[in-house]
This record gives structure tokens, sequence and C-alpha cells, in this order.
């Protein structure tokens, strides 16, 4: 089983940036995507990035310019700069990994969650 912990959250004004950090842990035959995701109050967790194992990124329509992810294969782990932050990126971020275990059966690891303000 893989276990994740994400850090870097924080309070920060608007225009800002901030750098999340998602690392694993634990052995696996395989780390697939590795995905960003965050909830507002009152509101659904909705998918914010996602890399594949090759590197194939894509983002929701609200970040996109803002938010880079990036990833270390070799460490399993993800990063997620974000620039330009607004007061509506305010939300507990999570990591989501997606893999394959050792004995080939599919899982998906999600980590506790990391706090991030934006004030206005």
């Amino acid at each position: 089983q893989v276990q994740v912990v994400e850090s870097g959250g924080g309070l920060v004004q608007a225009g800002g940036s901030l750098r999340l950090t998602c690392a694993t842990s634990g052995v696996v035959y395989k780390i697939n995507d590795m995905d960003w995701y965050r909830q507002a109050p009152g509101k659904q967790r909705e998918l914010v990035a996602t890399i594949t194992y090759s590197g194939t990124t894509n983002y929701v329509d609200s970040v996109k310019g803002r938010f880079t992810i990036s990833r270390d294969n070799a460490k399993n782990r993800i990063e997620l700069q974000m620039n330009s932050l607004k007061p509506e990126d305010t939300a507990v971020y999570y990591c989501n990994v997606v893999g394959t275990t050792l004995s080939q059966t599919p899982f998906s690891s999600w980590g506790q969650g990391t706090q991030v303000t934006v004030s206005s």
C-alpha cells in the first residue's frame, strides 16, 4: 500500500504563490497517474491537475496558465506550483495516486490534504 502526504499549504495574499508537494512511501509495482484535487467549503471535490507517468499534464480551465504540475518518477513525488493565486483558489488540496501493487492489484490512495487560503 502507498502512503501519501501533502505539504506546502498556507495563507497567502491574492497574487501570491505557493508550492505544494505530494510525497509517497511504500513498495508498489508502478505508479501511473498522480493528481491534485481540491475541495472548497460547501463544494464538491474537483480535479485540478493531473500528470501521467510519461509526463502528460492536464489542468482544469480555471487554473490553466497559473498552476504547473511536475513529477519526479524516481522519488514518486509530485509538486504543484501555484502562481497568481486568487481567493477562489482557497480550498483543501488533496493528492491522489493511482497505480498497481506488487500483486498486480490496482490501487488509488489519497493524502490527508493541505489547506490553501488566499486572502483578498
